[in-house]
């Protein structure tokens, strides 16, 4: 595909990187690269802005961005808990429109039993709830969670002075509403945030999207299905965002895409599919190797969405 061709990047070497402009360059994700870029550049012309906290940050225009590493020393929930401190105090007066995780060991209980991504729930969930109250679910914005390779938890966000609305899926249940027997505290984030930007057409963010249908895993362990049900859950959540079920292919100024997959075999078979009905050559897309949330589930999905104009 002619959009997916890889873009130099000083952090290649050490996987899928994000560049944000920042003063120590390009942040490393410890996603092994499949296909496509090397690299995601979401923001125009950033620049770097000095530290808060733990976060080390950029400007562009109306868009604050950041990213901050930490070693979790076997204790997720305590280390998300104090990155996210620092993130909320770091963007306080602006609104957050967009978080990724990218979390260690993801799958594997930590020493009191807990699956290190509950334990990353609870530890976000509880700094939302200390900065928000109780009712901090109407300002939380998309986000993904997923595993990575290297030690290190690492978060990047994007906080905006513009306005944001947050959409959720109506064929699944709110994240934050999800039963007790996915943990101590749900996954903290919308499905989707759209947010205004008159300069150049609103920006949307499609959360990582994976086969869930109500709160329940769909087709455990088989990609081709849960693939499917992937695209109809990005293609519902396009639509309640105002895009269409076609994602505003053709209408949109980018469409950047990032694949994860457990499973690096599957590559061949889910790039075929998704050349077929979803991404264009006009697209910016990556093919990830990383654990997702769940460990039945083989493959997720994210989009952010550019130069679009949504009514509302």
């Amino acid at each position: 595909m002619a959009g997916t061709k890889d873009l130099p990047c000083t952090a290649g070497a050490a996987g899928f990187a994000v560049e944000l402009a920042l003063a120590d360059g390009p942040v490393p994700t410890g996603l092994p690269p499949l296909a496509g870029l090397l690299c995601e550049r979401l923001f125009g012309a950033p620049r770097a802005d000095g530290r808060a906290g733990l976060f080390s940050l950029a400007r562009s225009g109306a868009w604050q961005l950041g990213a901050a590493r930490v070693d979790p020393r076997g204790n997720i929930a305590q280390a998300t808990h104090r990155l996210y401190d620092s993130l909320l105090a770091a963007t306080e007066g602006r609104r957050l429109a967009r978080i990724w995780n990218y979390v260690p060991a993801i799958n594997v209980p930590e020493r009191d039993g807990l699956e290190t991504y509950r334990a990353f729930c609870r530890g976000r969930s509880l700094a939302f709830e200390a900065a928000f109250g109780r009712e901090f679910r109407e300002v939380i914005p998309a986000a993904s969670a997923v595993g990575t390779d290297a030690a290190e938890l690492t978060v990047v966000f994007a906080a905006t002075t513009g306005m944001l609305r947050h959409f959720e899926n109506p064929r699944q249940v709110p994240a934050w509403d999800y039963p007790p027997e996915y943990g101590p505290r749900p996954p903290s984030f919308a499905r989707a945030t759209v947010a205004a930007d008159a300069a150049g057409g609103d920006m949307v963010f499609i959360s990582g999207t994976a086969a869930i249908r109500g709160h329940a895993s769909v087709a455990p362990g088989d990609t081709g299905e849960q693939l499917a049900c992937t695209v109809e859950n990005l293609r519902e959540i396009s639509c309640a965002c105002g895009l269409g079920p076609d994602m505003a292919r053709g209408r949109a100024g980018t469409r950047h895409f990032k694949v994860y997959l457990r499973q690096a075999g599957d590559l061949p078979t889910v790039r075929a599919a998704l050349e077929r009905g979803l991404v264009t050559p006009r697209d910016q897309v990556s093919y990830l190797r990383s654990d997702i949330c769940r460990r039945e589930l083989n493959i997720e999905i994210e989009a952010t969405i550019t130069g679009v104009g949504i009514e509302g």
